[in-house]
């Protein structure tokens, strides 16, 4: 069952105390000091090797930093309660080579202490399996799928369970027209129920829904404020 998050007078939903990773002697992430409050909507851009995946894995806690920490809503990333109230939609998705589809979300479901329902109950995961034009492949093997049906599985997956916190990495790559247009329906409604989203991405049609831009150069936070900045949507169109 997912952790609520304290939303204490102090508390933050995400937060990094000077942050940081090398790579050797290659710094892929400047010592950096965030905070994104509880329900706040973000896109984080940035040219391609600018350190943003390395960001999102770090704060997910699937990556070890050099220096500094992490939290989500107060608790250390990576531990349990963190684990628990976040969730993640990398942009390299990844399934178990012996499960369906629906056999995927009921896990993931069932993990987190939801009743997934599948097989023809209503429920999210049929839901999702509709919206993301995947209904038709609840059966089938997440492995054999080509790069888009793969994205909008790992979408699937991603929101089926209970989360506080979602961090997504390039979720539109793949995608056709109807894909975008559908995940964008689904992240705008993750954030009007107060979800905190922190979206890395290229997409424009997605930066120009959020309260808060966050560009990265090279490991560094060039920039950290709202999306309208013409110099800063240059860095997307760029990415």
């Amino acid at each position: 069952m997912t952790v609520p998050l304290t939303k204490g007078l102090h508390d933050v939903a995400l937060r990094t105390m000077q942050l940081s990773k090398d790579y050797g002697d290659r710094p892929a992430v400047l010592p950096l000091d965030l905070q994104v409050p509880f329900g706040e909507h973000v896109a984080l851009v940035g040219h391609n090797g600018s350190g943003k995946t390395t960001l999102l894995k770090m704060i997910a806690g699937l990556l070890d930093p050099t220096g500094g920490s992490a939290r989500i809503g107060g608790h250390l990333s990576g531990s349990a309660p963190a684990r628990a109230a976040l969730s993640w939609l990398s942009d390299a998705p990844t399934f178990y080579d012996d499960l369906s589809l629906r056999e995927h979300l009921e896990y993931v479901a069932r993990l987190h202490g939801v009743d997934a329902g599948v097989n023809g109950s209503s429920n999210r995961a049929e839901e999702l399996l509709e919206r993301l034009q995947l209904q038709n492949r609840g059966d089938d093997i997440p492995t054999t799928f080509s790069r888009g049906l793969r994205q909008k599985a790992s979408i699937a997956i991603a929101l089926v369970r209970p989360f506080q916190v979602l961090l997504v990495d390039e979720p539109f790559v793949g995608l056709d027209e109807a894909g975008k247009q559908s995940l964008l329906d689904l992240l705008d409604e993750a954030a009007a129920d107060g979800r905190t989203l922190v979206v890395a991405t290229h997409e424009l049609a997605f930066v120009d829904r959020v309260q808060r831009l966050l560009a990265l150069r090279d490991g560094e936070l060039v920039y950290d404020g709202p999306p309208g900045d013409a110099d800063v949507r240059q860095l997307v169109r760029a990415g």
